[in-house]
């Protein structure tokens, strides 16, 4: 029995043999050229590895990590890494991604900038040289590399996220009621990498160049919600140089105010020592029985060191985030007392100048 079939019907036929041939042959190169471009971006993933480190030291409390992320930015061992109340210990401790635990010495820091660098004695370490720093705009896909929810404690590689660079933009965030006061412009990243331990780690793009690090867990001061961003250290980098030089940043530079009056505390239950010097610790002087202090359970010789999550490292510090409050805020003041970390709560009541 012979069929005979129509020839639009054999004609249809072959024209979809012939488009899934092309269209294999298509996917395969496809295929070819992205499995050669994942070889690019998993080498530059294992460069970039050695040349960020992560942080251990003070913290440890609730919503307090006590570990962080840095990156090497000299063959010496500097480490470029945040402002925050990780450095606030005399134990601090950097973990190379080969597992070696070194301690890690503070260097100097720029506070409007969010800047920290420290140094750990080592020789010949893969870093990045600031003086190839990048600077990309708004489409750049890229990666973040960081010690995020201590996935990694020992010789395990850092966590990799990829994302997009959004957009530039001057950063307009707080930290608990408290504005940010860097003033310079961010990249906003489509990614999540506003994470704990995420601090000071790698912006990086897909080609192997430092673009940025990832800054402190922020808060957009309008919309409230939590901002997935990265420092550009490009127009910084002179800063971290200078940083590295041991040179001081001043006041001036760093555009904070010169001067911050005391602020009348016998409200709150205590008096800090006397701001005799421009970085006067701020341990607490006297405790009134029976003060809002006294009952939150502060001590004399307790030492401040964070007013909500913000490092507090003198008095001058502690007037000028004092002096921002209104009556009925919550404060939150984590002390240092016999090398453990204590935090209180009270409502401030009305102060004085």
């Amino acid at each position: 029995m012979n069929i005979r079939f129509p020839f639009n019907l054999l004609f249809a036929v072959a024209l979809m043999i012939a488009t899934s041939l092309i269209g294999s042959r298509n996917f395969c190169l496809a295929q070819s050229e992205s499995d050669s471009g994942n070889l690019e971006v998993k080498k530059v993933i294992h460069q970039v590895f050695p040349k960020v480190v992560k942080l251990y030291g003070a913290g440890g409390l609730k919503n307090l990590a006590n570990y962080g992320t840095g990156i090497l930015i000299s063959a010496d061992g500097h480490i470029l890494t945040v402002w925050n109340h990780l450095l606030d210990t005399d134990h601090l401790t950097a973990v190379l991604d080969d597992g070696r635990r070194l301690p890690a010495k503070f260097v100097g820091g720029a506070g409007e900038a969010g800047l920290a660098v420290l140094k750990i004695e080592v020789t010949n370490a893969p870093h990045f040289s600031l003086e190839k720093v990048g600077r990309r705009g708004p489409g750049t896909p890229v990666m973040g590399f960081s010690n995020m929810f201590n996935v990694a404690a020992g010789s395990e590689h850092v966590s990799v996220i990829h994302g997009v660079i959004a957009t530039v933009t001057a950063l307009t965030a707080r930290r608990g009621r408290f504005d940010v006061p860097y003033q310079g412009e961010v990249y906003l990243v489509d990614a999540i990498m506003n994470n704990s331990g995420a601090a000071g780690g790698a912006v990086v793009s897909y080609d192997g160049v430092l673009l940025g690090m990832i800054g402190k867990e922020l808060r957009d001061r309008r919309s409230n919600l939590w901002i997935n961003y990265a420092i550009p250290l490009y127009d910084v980098k002179q800063t971290i140089g200078k940083l590295i030089r041991g040179e001081v940043i001043t006041n001036e530079q760093t555009g904070l105010p010169p001067v911050i009056k005391t602020v009348e505390t016998l409200p709150l239950g205590f008096r800090l020592v006397p701001n005799v010097v421009p970085r006067t610790p701020a341990f607490i002087d006297t405790v009134v029985p029976g003060s809002l202090a006294d009952k939150a359970g502060l001590k004399s010789d307790d030492l401040i060191v964070l007013i909500d999550d913000d490092l507090v490292q003198s008095c001058r510090e502690f007037y000028e985030r004092i002096r921002e409050s209104k009556k009925g805020d919550q404060l939150r003041i984590t002390v240092r007392r016999d090398q453990q970390l204590f935090t209180v709560e009270m409502i401030i009541p009305e102060l004085a100048d």
